[in-house]
């Protein structure tokens, strides 16, 4: 197979020193140049036709976010930006999500050495995910493991399925990760202000989860909050998972309510879906609905067959709407996905199934 070939556009020469050096030392990557600015990262992508491009936000002549709607409307191409983890920079990068960028990850630092395979390994896998991505235009490998891989049963063992109680309450579940923000906005904006309670694990930074959670509560009918522990869960509002903790469904009588934890990273994500979607099948079951969209790897797969077997109605995203059809691709193969949707369709086909009885 092709080497997949990068082009770095950054004003920092550290940082550029820093990414091509890592990207480097994989054998299925190559830097094939660097820019320090958008101008003449035009003129480099003209010349190099890269496979992929890492994106700063901050740069002189021209920032980041201007160059890139300008690239996504003119000539879409796959692009991971390289942001600060602040709330600035969460700000800035969602909005560079809105605008098309694949994926992120965070500015490297200057002291990498106790971290530095982790982010290696972040970076690799990430500018390799989105080299096969689905890019739009704008209009409106395998890498080495350094921690273990834990499975939801870190979190939250596995039982029985519930007997079914009584209530009339259904609740949705749904997980994302690369290219979920702007996934889960496409769901909620179609959700009218009494849709079902929906509880979210999306993979994202601790910094992100909160400005996240304010951009969708601004552009949708359904209240969205951050979750916090011990929130009912109530019809028309949706809780997103802090991106320090899993979030975990429980139950509270007839009611549901959302539960934190900060137990170990499963399938190296904390918030995990396969985690949400466990803690679901065990106490919704069959009054609970189950949504796997756009994302890396397979976190989440494990969780939707569960909720099946539970006998809860589950639903995965199409791999032709899907940014990267990692996640919602491996339920399909387990046989978690009772049904397998493009994206536009998914707010629809929930509203409809909560109403069946």
């Amino acid at each position: 197979m092709a080497k997949v070939r990068v082009l770095i556009v950054d004003d920092s020469a550290l940082v550029r020193q820093i990414l091509t050096e890592t990207l480097n030392a994989d054998p299925d990557v190559e830097v094939v140049g660097a820019a320090s600015d958008p101008y003449a990262a035009r003129e480099k992508i003209k010349a190099l036709n890269p496979d992929v491009l890492t994106l700063d936000v901050e740069m002189p002549r021209m920032d980041g976010l201007t160059f890139l709607g300008n690239l996504m409307r003119l000539r879409p191409m796959p692009v991971v930006m390289v942001s600060s983890l602040t709330e600035k920079g969460a700000d800035t990068t969602l909005r560079a999500l809105e605008l098309g960028a694949v994926d992120f990850v965070s500015k490297p630092k200057v002291d990498l050495a106790h971290t530095f395979r982790d982010y290696a390994e972040e970076l690799v896998a990430k500018v390799k995910a989105a080299a096969g991505a689905h890019v739009r235009t704008l209009e409106r490998t395998s890498v080495p493991a350094v921690v273990p891989k834990y499975s939801a049963d870190a979190v939250i063992k596995q039982g029985a399925h519930p007997r079914h109680f009584r209530t009339t309450d259904r609740v949705v579940a749904l997980g994302a990760s690369t290219g979920g923000t702007e996934a889960i906005k496409e769901v909620l904006i179609r959700l009218p202000p009494d849709a079902p309670g929906m509880v979210i694990a999306q993979h994202i930074p601790e910094a992100f989860s909160g400005p996240f959670a304010q951009r969708m509560d601004g552009c949708s009918a359904v209240k969205v909050f951050e979750a916090r522990d011990g929130q009912q869960v109530l019809p028309g509002h949706v809780y997103i998972a802090p991106g320090s903790h899993h979030l975990l469904l429980a139950r509270d009588g007839a009611r549901f309510v959302c539960r934190l934890s900060d137990g170990p990273p499963v399938n190296r994500h904390r918030p995990s879906v396969d985690v949400l979607f466990r803690s679901v099948a065990q106490n919704a079951g069959q009054n609970a609905i189950g949504v796997l969209l756009t994302g890396m790897g397979d976190d989440g797969a494990r969780g939707l067959k569960e909720m099946r077997e539970a006998g809860a109605p589950t639903i995965a995203q199409d791999e032709k709407t899907s940014v990267v059809w990692g996640m919602p691709g491996a339920a399909v193969k387990l046989g978690g996905a009772g049904e397998v949707l493009p994206l536009l369709k998914v707010a629809e086909r929930i509203l409809q199934l909560a109403s069946a009885r």
